[in-house]
Formats: structure tokens, C-alpha cells, sequence
């Protein structure tokens, strides 16, 4: 049986600086899609401010890290970043790197094989703009 490769760009706007959704119902609906029934998706933020990654769906967790990543990365005051001579934006790419850029989710029969509790989440740290998430599905 031939492999099937499958690939869409989902875009978002977040209206605020800082945000987490929940894209696993979308990534589910890629993978309807694509037919495919063995094999690996591949889901990337393809902005160096944004973020996917796999966990819980659940507020008080979505909250905690917004406060221990803001700790960790303080936007304000925008003066202690190099980077920040042209944009406004350094503490976004270190929150990224800090939650990563990418998650791959093995297909089993048809399905995303996620754990108990496991979602699939768009983080973004510098909104207000057009992004996109690369959905790469390959397989048989």
C-alpha cells in the first residue's frame, strides 16, 4: 500500500498577547481528512512566538502557566532584552522555546493514540496577529 502524505495550514488570531486553545478537534479533523489509518502526525507552530504542545485542558493549569511562564520570562520591563531594540517581543521567544515548537502524535486505527487527558494546544505569546500551525500527516 502506498505511504499518503497529507498537509494544511490552520490559522489563527489571538486577540491577546498571551493565550492557549486547544487545536485537537482541528488536528482530529486533519486527520479525517487525509485517510490515513497507521502512521505519525506532525504538528508545528510555524512562528518563532508561538508554540504546540500536548497536555491537560484544563483553566487552573492553562492560568499556572501563564504565571510561571511570565516569571520565567517577564515581558515588562521590555528594556532588559537585546532583542528588544527593533520589536517588543524577546520575552514571546523564550516563552516558545521554554514550551516548544512542535508535538508528533502516533495515528492508531484512525485515531490520534493521545493518553488520558491529553490535548493538543496552540500556545501563543506575541498575538494580536495572523499565525499558522503546520498539520504534516504521513502514513498508510
Amino acid at each position: 500500500m502506498p505511504m499518503k502524505h497529507y498537509r494544511k495550514e490552520l490559522w489563527f488570531h489571538v486577540p491577546s498577547r498571551m493565550a492557549f486553545m486547544n487545536i485537537t478537534a482541528q488536528v482530529d479533523e486533519c486527520l479525517s481528512e487525509s485517510g490515513v489509518r497507521e502512521g505519525l502526525v506532525l504538528v508545528n507552530a510555524m512562528h518563532i512566538t508561538a508554540s504546540v504542545f500536548i497536555n491537560d485542558d484544563e483553566r487552573g493549569l492553562h492560568h499556572d502557566y501563564e504565571v510561571w511562564l511570565e516569571k520565567l520570562a517577564p515581558y515588562e520591563p521590555t528594556g532588559q532584552y537585546r532583542h528588544n531594540v527593533g520589536e517588543k517581543n524577546a520575552d514571546a521567544h523564550m516563552k516558545r522555546q521554554i514550551m516548544g515548537r512542535e508535538v508528533v502524535v502516533a495515528i492508531t486505527s484512525g485515531r490520534l493514540d493521545l493518553g488520558p487527558w491529553e490535548q493538543i494546544f496552540y500556545g501563543e505569546f506575541d498575538g494580536r496577529r495572523k499565525k499558522r500551525v503546520l498539520v504534516k500527516i504521513i502514513g498508510e
